[in-house]
């Protein structure tokens, strides 16, 4: 029986980090997809319940001013929610960018100069993290907007 030498363990090493790396790269990329379905089943579940209360409340007999409380406080919760959302997709675009960083290195020891290049983040407005962080927040100030100019003045 032969003993691996060093060059063999050590290629098989650089083997499985690569692929480490990649399915790293991978884990982050569709975490964004969990955090927006958690974020739209949440806003949805949330904003359905303050527009059950803005259409019931009198049948609940509940005083019109604890039911505009009611709904500004589930619009607090999605917001702090969108919040949370917003700053998970920005620790993975950091934490992506540093697994691309190590991936860019590890190929250029391993492979050869320049075989993979750095991404740039002067190219956000590329990446759709940018285009689901904007929804995020478009969505919570249209619900803002929404509750500020119909909701709450109707409940008045």
């Amino acid at each position: 029986m032969t003993q691996p030498s060093d060059i063999d363990r050590a290629q098989a090493f650089e083997v499985e980090r690569y692929k480490y790396l990649l399915q790293q790269l991978h884990a982050v990329n569709e975490n964004v997809y969990r955090f927006l379905a958690i974020y739209q089943t949440l806003a949805t579940a949330l904003v359905g319940a303050a527009l059950a209360l803005f259409v019931k409340y009198d049948d609940w007999k509940i005083e019109r001013g604890i039911a505009q409380i009611g709904v500004v406080a589930v619009l607090a919760l999605v917001t702090v929610i969108a919040a949370f959302t917003v700053l998970l997709i920005v620790i993975g675009v950091l934490t992506w960018l540093d697994y691309r960083r190590e991936e860019c290195e590890f190929t250029e020891d391993v492979v050869r100069k320049g075989f993979r290049k750095a991404p740039d983040p002067r190219n956000f407005w590329r990446w759709y993290e940018t285009y689901i962080v904007l929804f995020i927040v478009g969505s919570v100030g249209f619900m803002w907007l929404g509750a500020a100019l119909v909701l709450l003045p109707a409940m008045s």
